[in-house]
């Protein structure tokens, strides 16, 4: 039915003819860089259809030669018309249209990219198959040289403007209704911290408080006479349980009165954000007259914008198919679980090498000093599969063929959110409810390989473990991940730059005849915008949400932690994308995705 609604207004649209008019100054919708390939090579000529193919599309090219070569290429009225015709204005709510053909700019990019990611040669090749081969280097649209990217720079995309208010409108007016939405969230969800992080912090300075008057801590403290079997099968002694004393008083510090009052806070929290979101979003989406707004009818009506003979993908189910994938993610999984297996069989070896150390406060520590060299060693872990777990994901993306785009992104998001939190939580799962339960006993211990017994808790219990675990991982997160994420792209820019700045005086002087030039110059220097930028950030937080949620009680910073970072990160996140990197290409959206009915499988509901 859909299909059909969508049919029957394009076969009335009017028949216009050629528009040969072009504005003196255009504001151009992209630009294609590329090598000066050899006339006559394979790549020139590959170059030379496709932009034909978009002449032939009635788009308007500009050719500007530096050392690459720049090639803008501006859209035609009457494929916004078009748009506007199929679609029934969805732009109609903004207030901030562009003042050529009454679209939105957002829109206006987002028609001009799908056109140029799905305009195909003779080969069968589109323009992401020609970046692969060479031909062209990259595409992108370009920065305003406008009052609103000037607005945005000095009033949001700046670090002294950490603790004001998103100009959330603006930031939708420039780059779209997905990242204001990204960022509406983030802002709200950093708000709704601050009211889980006091409470955990409240438990902290309690804990901090009664650090020597826990009445378990007093009984560990004074049990002098009370002999523990060694630790190790070699060279370990006999202990006393009162040298346990001060780790007691680090558990009763997390594990005291007030950590089963905070659990169940942190229960209706996670509850009371999720509601408290859908009733933000419904809010700020209604303000945008996006309720009558389709992805799927969207993707179709672009498609016939760009083909007029498109025909309709058919849903086709297999079931081989689908049985292949289903075997490869559980494959995954079962891989992913072997990996926190690897971890548990270097914390046992690692407590046996520790235990039979020289040093006699490294043998005291050995179990301590396992835990957190295990919990580095998992953070590296973390960094390396969150890379493969992307690849993996989208290889069974490409074999499942989902029929439209916002499809793929929804099979792509629920396989990577599911490998990630095998990644990142298997290892704390089993600290949590394995540890201490399966080691066997006194004569009958459980041993790995048949040599190393299995670790144990400590008779204080695994508590102080899975903080050590969670405290590790999310401090190496939020401050070595978001070094690296912002110093890799600033001195990227910095170093591109410089190299584009080594010019020589004639070189600018023949800038100066050309503003285009300067101006995509300008943009050229900028970082690449990955196709995973938004999604890396949404995936992050996700992440986030769940270690301030699952295992919180024993981790009650864990709020205060995510409150900080995120403080930071929307600076950061504002920085890169206005000053750091090139435009991303604007999506319209009325939700976050598909994370938002992910949050409640991961806040354990």
């Amino acid at each position: 039915m859909k299909d059909e609604i969508m049919l029957t207004p394009w076969r009335e649209f009017p028949v216009e003819e050629f528009e040969v008019l072009v504005p003196n100054q255009v504001t151009w919708d992209f630009v294609l860089v590329c090598d000066n390939h050899k006339l006559g090579s394979e790549k020139a000529v590959k170059r030379k259809k496709f932009l034909e193919e978009l002449e032939k599309k009635e788009f308007i090219i500009k050719k500007i030669q530096d050392k690459k070569l720049f090639y803008g290429v501006w859209a035609p009225s009457r494929i916004f018309r078009k748009y506007q015709w199929l679609l029934r204005n969805p732009d109609r709510g903004s207030q901030n249209s562009s003042t050529q053909e009454d679209v939105l700019i957002t829109t206006r990019i987002r028609i001009v990219n799908f056109i140029l990611q799905n305009t195909e040669i003779n080969s069968q090749e589109k323009l992401r198959d020609l970046i692969k081969e060479k031909v062209f280097e990259t595409a992108f649209p370009l920065h305003e040289e406008k009052e609103q990217i000037e607005f945005l720079k000095h009033k949001w995309a700046r670090w002294r403007r950490m603790c004001c208010r998103q100009p959330i409108e603006e930031i939708r007016s420039y780059f779209g209704e997905k990242v204001a939405l990204y960022f509406a969230w983030l802002g709200w969800y950093t708000c709704i911290l601050a009211l889980a992080a006091f409470p955990g912090l409240l438990l902290f300075i309690y804990g901090i408080i009664y650090f020597n008057s826990s009445q378990v801590s007093k009984e560990i403290c004074e049990a002098n006479t009370t002999i523990m079997c060694p630790l190790c099968d070699q060279k370990c002694p006999f202990w006393h349980l009162s040298d346990t004393c001060t780790y007691a008083k680090v558990t009763h510090l997390l594990d005291n009165e007030g950590t089963v009052v905070f659990a169940i806070f942190m229960a209706l929290w996670a509850t009371l954000f999720l509601e408290l979101w859908k009733r933000k979003r419904a809010e700020v989406v209604s303000g945008w007259e996006l309720y009558g707004w389709d992805e799927d009818e969207e993707e179709l009506a672009l498609e016939l914008i760009n083909n007029p003979e498109y025909d309709l993908q058919k849903y086709q189910h297999s079931y081989v198919r689908s049985m292949i994938v289903l075997l490869l993610v559980l494959l995954t999984i079962i891989v992913l679980i072997g990996i926190a297996h690897a971890l548990v069989i270097y914390r046992v070896v690692a407590t046996v090498i520790f235990s039979q150390s020289d040093s006699d406060l490294i043998r005291e520590w050995a179990n301590t000093l396992a835990v957190l060299t295990g919990a580095v060693l998992h953070y590296m872990t973390i960094v390396i599969m969150t890379k493969v777990n992307r690849c993996v994901a989208l290889f069974l993306c490409d074999l499942e063929k989902p029929r439209t785009f916002s499809k793929r992104e929804n099979n792509f998001t629920v396989k990577i959110f599911t490998f990630q939190f095998f990644t990142h939580f298997s290892s704390l799962i089993y600290i949590a409810f394995f540890l201490g339960r399966i080691n066997g006993r006194p004569g009958n211990y459980v041993r790995v390989a048949g040599k190393w017994r299995l670790e144990e808790c400590h008779p204080s219990g695994c508590i102080t473990d899975l903080f050590i675990q969670m405290a590790t991982i999310m401090i190496l997160k939020q401050t070595l991940s978001n070094v690296v994420e912002y110093i890799s792209p600033w001195i990227a820019y910095k170093m591109r730059k410089l190299q584009v700045n080594a010019k020589s005086k004639v070189q600018v002087e023949q800038e100066a005849e050309d503003p285009c030039k300067e101006q995509w110059l300008r943009n050229y220097q900028l970082n690449e915008v990955n196709v995973f930028s938004l999604f890396n950030e949404f995936l992050e937080m996700m992440i986030q949400y769940s270690f301030t949620t699952i295992f919180v009680a024993a981790f009650p910073l864990a709020p205060l932690l995510a409150f900080f970072n995120n403080i930071i990160e929307i600076r950061l996140d504002a920085i890169k994308m206005v000053r750091l990197q090139r435009r991303t290409v604007p999506r319209k959206a009325k939700d976050i995705g598909l994370q938002v009915h992910i949050q409640p499988l991961h806040s354990g509901e």
